[in-house]
């Protein structure tokens, strides 16, 4: 009898035991069905474009590049798991998660932002449920980003800006067609002594839009002339951003280098200085 009863409660435990190891078998899957991982990243080909062109894109805080281009970026693939009521809502949220943000920026230009979101569709049948368990999806992102970026309105009330030339940029599409090219500087340098070789390149803070160059020879010293700015690329918006380097030399006497701002310059109509050569041991 007592063999009997021990034998039962063996039973007993043996069944609670596997039905235990059942239910936590099945807790253990599905919730590894709910904590499906994100589809591994992968790159795309994305052509990316603006108007005007010439803008520094960034992708997630990350530098690409100067419009237009065409550049491999990073994409997420990642499918939101979260218990959803709508099928729509679920498409929603798993293309929230997958998008990205491209920043545009060009001087005189406002800052714009164009997000990169795909299409997700099913590739067969619908979403079963929403634990976890979910059919094959379709992950289609743009094949470009396009972006208009609209002027600058931080020079709209400068007086000494023509109306509407804030962003007039000199080209060689247009040569002498904006207001830049029509204002005239007048160019003034002497030195102590006098037959010093004056020259002058551009140095610029903004290589993407207004490119540096090689020293061009103006004449000796004492030496006047009047010019216009017709630096390819400059605009009054982003002159601030340019200088001209005046370098004085003549043999016996020390190089003297001298740099002035571009936008000082158009105010004033003006760009001259006085050198003070110092003779060489």
């Amino acid at each position: 009898m007592k063999k009997l009863l021990l034998l039962r409660t063996s039973l007993i435990l043996l069944a609670l035991c596997t039905t235990l190891f059942i239910v936590a078998s099945c807790g253990v899957r599905r919730q590894q069905e709910r904590r499906l991982p994100p589809m591994e990243p992968t790159s795309k080909e994305v052509e990316i474009n603006s108007e005007p062109q010439g803008a520094s894109v960034y992708m997630d805080g990350k530098y690409l590049g100067i419009t237009p281009m065409k550049v491999s970026v990073p994409v997420k693939n990642i499918i939101d798991t979260s218990p959803h009521k709508n099928i729509n809502n679920f498409y929603a949220k798993s293309a929230d998660l997958s998008s990205s943000t491209f920043i545009f920026i060009k001087n005189g230009y406002e800052k714009s932002e164009v997000e990169f979101r795909p299409t997700i569709t099913p590739t067969r049948g619908e979403v079963k449920n929403y634990n976890g368990r979910i059919v094959p999806l379709n992950i289609t992102y743009p094949e470009g980003v396009f972006c208009s970026l609209e002027r600058s309105q931080q020079y709209v009330n400068d007086p000494t800006i023509p109306t509407g030339g804030a962003n007039d940029m000199v080209s060689r599409d247009n040569p002498g067609g904006t207001t830049l090219e029509q204002t005239i500087i007048r160019w003034y340098f002497d030195s102590a002594p006098r037959g010093a070789r004056v020259f002058w390149r551009v140095i610029s803070s903004i290589p993407a839009e207004v490119k540096n160059t090689n020293e061009l020879y103006l004449g000796p010293t004492p030496f006047e002339e009047t010019r216009s700015f017709n630096i390819l690329g400059l605009t009054y918006a982003n002159s601030r951003d340019v200088q001209i380097e005046i370098k004085v030399t003549k043999n016996g006497y020390m190089d003297q280098v001298k740099r002035f701002n571009v936008r000082q310059a158009i105010d004033q109509q003006e760009i001259s200085s006085f050198f003070e050569l110092v003779p060489t041991e």
